[in-house]
């Protein structure tokens, strides 16, 4: 694993699985044959090397007669599995009363279909394999309980144009972003603008960025690079992101155009 809070994670998970089935008097061979997995896979899982699988938790609960106390785990070790920056981010964004975002080069996270996302990984380079890709895709998906979640947060996004006639995965996938976007504008806690090309005057030339105003009070920034992923804490640097964002949603245009604006490009995808 990538950190030492997901290693400790497993390792924990492990350890449980270990007293279960030293409890039940069996040996790693024998517990491997009767969840459908091997020896050495069951010693790998008890030392914390790797992450177990869904049904490896759901079999090892029924053969050793946890009571559900080993299937408890599989949501610890799935989040596990994602990458520290996305845990971190996800956990920033439930912490949120309110969350803005201005996404420049492609669809917000938050608001893409797994279909656009599963596009966007596979044309990065190096490449990456289709289990890092299914790895990540599950981890960008997972982020989405911010708009479940009580109290509801209340979210703003601000699209470039381009974002949305780049027809990223195929024209298919693209409709789909399209639709996607505008149920995700009939939700009541959401707002989604769109800034124009034609703007001349633009305060997020400096790429996209977002801003999260916590439960403590507390208003944090998060901006990404070609290979980094930073959270802004300094409240200088911050008061920056909050202006800009503000200057941003002034310059694009509102809620209901921007709907507007969405279907028309929609049409022209027809």
């Amino acid at each position: 694993m990538e950190d030492e809070e997901a290693t400790a994670m497993l390792k924990s998970v492990g350890r449980q699985i270990k007293l279960w089935r030293e409890a039940a008097g069996m040996k790693q061979p024998e517990l491997g044959a009767a969840i459908g997995y091997s020896g050495e896979m069951v010693s790998s899982v008890e030392r914390g090397r790797r992450a177990p699988k869904p049904d490896f938790l759901d079999n090892s609960d029924d053969v050793l007669g946890a009571g559900g106390k080993i299937s408890a785990f599989k949501e610890d070790v799935e989040e596990a599995g994602y990458p520290k920056k996305v845990r971190d981010l996800k956990k920033l964004e439930n912490e949120a009363v309110e969350l803005g975002a201005y996404a420049a080069l492609h669809v917000h996270g938050l608001l893409q279909t797994p279909e656009y996302t599963q596009a966007l990984y596979e044309m990065r380079r190096p490449a990456y394999s289709e289990e890092e890709i299914d790895r990540l895709v599950a981890a960008r998906v997972a982020r989405k309980v911010v708009f479940e979640r009580e109290p509801r947060p209340e979210i703003t996004f601000v699209q470039e144009e381009a974002t949305l006639r780049r027809p990223i995965g195929g024209r298919m996938v693209q409709r789909q972003q399209l639709e996607h976007l505008l149920e995700m504008s009939k939700l009541r806690h959401v707002s989604i603008q769109v800034m124009p090309m034609d703007r001349e005057d633009h305060a997020g030339m400096m790429g996209s960025i977002q801003v999260l105003k916590l439960r403590n009070g507390k208003t944090l920034g998060h901006t990404e690079g070609q290979l980094y992923s930073r959270v802004i804490s300094d409240p200088r640097e911050v008061q920056i992101l909050e202006m800009r964002y503000g200057m941003i949603r002034s310059q694009a245009l509102p809620p209901r155009e921007s709907v507007s604006f969405i279907e028309k490009i929609l049409g022209e995808e027809t």
